[in-house]
């Protein structure tokens, strides 16, 4: 007989609940410090479900001094008004693995409905691709006693670079690419597992880059060579797969695991894959990171017209400008009423309009041809001329002052 699944109520073990749905309960005690332990209980579940400094660090990492923050905090994409998803299969050896994968379902089953819940934070496309004969730009080394081939974690930031090449997707994209790659790999380096620092094997076999996307290792059963003959038909485990990009999607997102306090049962997310509160607290973030954009860049506009005195500012500019002014007002306000949505909406219109003012067509070629460039560059066209023509001068005033001097004749 089944037992039945744990629920706040009847787990006298558990303190505190933290759903889906912007809920969260704290359980009373009898105890003479009661109002203490549920103030500081109540302090852990708010500091897990609402913005905290470790998601504000990340949002304005871009900001801050490089020495300030760790790799992790720049892990998340920067906030855009689109992003592009891409799906690849490599197949290196289609000699000896003939991989089939049903990407059209995965996609609608487990990626979709995530993209659904997140699309308030922006534009999604998806789209996939197999490529075959696409190797790894590093070699695996075997491992006798296992009789394995692994990737050592030192040599992964090797790997992307030769196989971004083959993607093609990035250069001709306006918005930011995520690269998701599942590479089935050669019969010759079979089976191939990734190294942590320690040189223990992962065990998703899988890694991720920073704002660049993630590769999963997909292994053959090994039985399989011995049923058939080359090549080896191999259908993907679409479910394992999809649970490992699900994870590398939230983190390039920075939807990271919350920090849920002790003895505290947490409600893991449904089909969609993001709680109501988790996309509160990136709407936030987000929000945050657009308002430090918007203000950095109307400053920087700010210092260059105070440098460029003989700058003309157009009407349309200065109608950009006071847009991206008013939209920072507003996502302000916004966020102070906790109106998340609109907020970050405001602060995409900010951000979009300091960018137009900044990057206008009549402002760029005096930021590219600054008055000390003028010398540099009319100096060579106008000095033999003036040569010349200070010589002329030089020679009239001589003969004038000779002129004058010249005494007169008296008859």
């Amino acid at each position: 007989m089944r037992k039945r699944p744990c629920h706040w109520a009847v787990c006298k073990d558990m303190m505190s609940y933290i759903g889906p749905k912007r809920t969260a309960v704290v359980r009373g005690i009898l105890h003479r410090e009661a109002f203490n332990i549920i103030g500081r209980r109540i302090i852990q579940v708010a500091q897990a479900m609402s913005l905290t400094e470790d998601v504000l660090a990340a949002a304005l990492a871009d900001h801050l001094p490089e020495d300030k923050w760790s790799s992790d905090k720049r892990r998340p994409l920067k906030s855009s008004l689109g992003y592009e998803i891409t799906f690849s299969l490599l197949n290196p050896d289609p000699k000896s693995h003939d991989v089939h994968w049903d990407i059209e379902g995965a996609v609608r089953h487990y990626v979709q409905p995530f993209l659904n819940a997140l699309s308030v934070a922006g534009n999604f496309s998806v789209d996939s691709q197999i490529l075959y004969y696409a190797v790894l730009g590093v070699n695996p080394r075997f491992d006798p006693a296992s009789s394995s081939y692994y990737l050592a974690a030192h040599s992964l930031p090797h790997v992307i670079n030769p196989v971004e090449s083959r993607l093609g997707s990035s250069a001709a994209s306006l918005y930011p690419v995520l690269n998701f790659l599942l590479y089935v790999p050669e019969l010759a380096h079979s089976p191939l597992y990734i190294q942590d620092k320690d040189g223990a094997p992962v065990a998703t076999n899988a890694f991720h880059s920073p704002r660049w996307g993630g590769i999963m290792v997909y292994n053959v059963d090994p039985k399989a060579y011995n049923v058939s003959e080359l090549p080896v038909r191999v259908e993907v485990d679409m479910v394992r797969v999809m649970e490992v990009f699900l994870a590398q999607l939230r983190l390039l997102f920075g939807i990271a695991q919350p920090r849920v306090p002790p003895k505290c049962l947490f409600s893991r997310p449904k089909s969609e894959g993001l709680m109501t509160w988790e996309l509160d607290r990136l709407l936030w973030a987000r929000s945050v990171e657009n308002l430090a954009t918007a203000t950095t860049t109307l400053t920087s506009l700010a210092q260059l017209l105070g440098k460029i005195g003989n700058i003309v500012i157009k009407d349309d500019v200065a109608s950009e400008v006071y847009r991206a002014v008013a939209a920072v007002q507003k996502a302000a306000e916004e966020l102070a009423s906790g109106h998340l949505a609109s907020a970050f909406v405001a602060s995409q219109e900010a951000v979009t309009s300091s960018e137009r003012a900044f990057f206008d067509p009549s402002l760029l070629h005096l930021l590219y041809f600054p008055d000390d460039q003028k010398f540099a560059i009319y100096i060579p066209l106008f000095l033999p001329m003036a040569v010349p023509i200070l010589l002329s001068l030089v020679k009239i005033f001589l003969e004038t002052r000779k002129s004058w001097k010249k005494p007169e004749k008296i008859d």
